[in-house]
């Protein structure tokens, strides 16, 4: 009998799946193009790093050899006390990508629909189709989601709803009377989930925080990572929080020691550096309005963003652009796959990678 690769037996989900693109690495920008000091502003990492307190955690932490705490209790008992949750609410992730994978195991069968907005975050379809959902996507307003069209989406086959608040890569954001009133009319067996990634970086008085409201909707989950304002994006750890009901749903299939031991202790050493993260947002506004304000000079539109990153509008140059600016050692976050082809992203850093950017565009604009 003749041998072919099973290619045929993946699920017809996974078969029709692209990999999910990450951005390019500094270190394979300068090989590439035999370059150095190449400056990364494409994946919405914190370029001020992780607190130092994080940092001493880490260097005296030497059970490396042992297996962490599977459950995670100190950094439950941490998350417990800062944001006035039960431990028995949280679900601990290898990023909160994890959780979002969790969701879609626990709820999503072959047929079932999970609803998400156009121009949102990528891992909403990759883990819908991973489990042979269907995704529906519904059309963006004013490239933020449409909660009304989300709302309209809903049937007796909607199983999740993904929303991300904000929204990564357009950094729009759903006001607090808008979100609320969405929750109080979704079915109470369709299970919400509002990825608040960004949540520390947002400053308007408008912008819910969504954990108030898991008492209210018990089919509501919230997800948040230590990825952005806390630095620890290489570490890869986020959590959820919702009843203690979904919780325990979530556990049942979660993999053993899915989040590692350096991990755990990074994470409870950022919770109790808040100067650190709140240092952070500052400087964040302050470079974020910099780069706004040079879109305007140079007269290029882009989307008011309150997140780490501002996505511009570039046109039938936005290919061309980045291809100028990785050349320049820059590199900025391409969104075709989005379907954003005229947009580039550009993850907000610090003063000089803000200024070799600045440079940079100016060279050619």
């Amino acid at each position: 009998m003749t041998s072919q690769f099973p290619f045929d037996r993946a699920l017809p989900g996974v078969r029709e799946l692209q990999p999910y693109q990450p951005g390019k690495p500094a270190e394979e920008l300068e090989r590439e193009l035999g370059i150095s000091g190449a400056v990364k502003l494409a994946s919405n990492e914190n370029p001020r790093g992780c607190s130092p307190a994080v940092l001493s955690a880490i260097r005296e932490y030497s059970d490396i050899g042992l297996y962490p705490d599977a459950n995670g209790f100190s950094l439950k008992q941490a998350l417990s006390r800062q944001l006035g949750v039960e431990p028995a609410q949280i679900t601990l992730g290898n990023g909160s990508n994890d959780v979002l994978d969790l969701l879609a195991r626990v709820f999503v069968g072959p047929g079932d629909d999970v609803v998400f907005s156009e121009h949102a975050f990528l891992v909403y379809p990759l883990v819908t189709r991973a489990v042979g959902g269907n995704a529906v996507v519904t059309p963006a307003a004013d490239w933020g989601h449409d909660l009304l069209a989300m709302s309209k989406a809903l049937t007796s086959r909607t199983k999740l709803v993904f929303i991300a608040n904000p929204n990564n890569p357009t950094g729009t954001y759903s006001p607090a009377t808008q979100l609320e009133q969405f929750l109080a009319e979704v079915p109470g067996n369709i299970v919400v989930v509002i990825d608040e990634a960004y949540f520390e970086y947002v400053s308007a008085d408008d912008y819910p925080n969504a954990l108030h409201w898991c008492t209210r909707f018990p089919n509501l989950v919230v997800t948040r990572t230590f990825s952005k304002i806390h630095g620890l994006a290489g570490l890869r750890i986020g959590f959820g929080v919702a009843s203690k009901e979904i919780t325990d749903l979530l556990n049942r299939v979660r993999q053993p020691f899915n989040v590692n031991a350096l991990a755990l202790v990074a994470a409870e050493a950022a919770l109790n550096d808040a100067e650190h993260a709140v240092r952070c947002a500052r400087d964040n506004e302050e470079q974020r309005a910099r780069l706004a304000r040079f879109c305007v000079e140079r007269g290029l539109e882009y989307i008011p963003s309150v997140a780490n990153f501002l996505t511009v509008a570039f046109g039938d140059h936005a290919g061309e652009i980045n291809s100028k600016l990785l050349h320049k050692g820059v590199i900025v976050r391409p969104l075709e796959n989005y379907g954003m082809p005229h947009h580039l992203r550009i993850t907000i850093g610090r003063d000089r990678e803000m200024d070799r950017l600045f440079d940079a565009l100016g060279s050619f604009l």
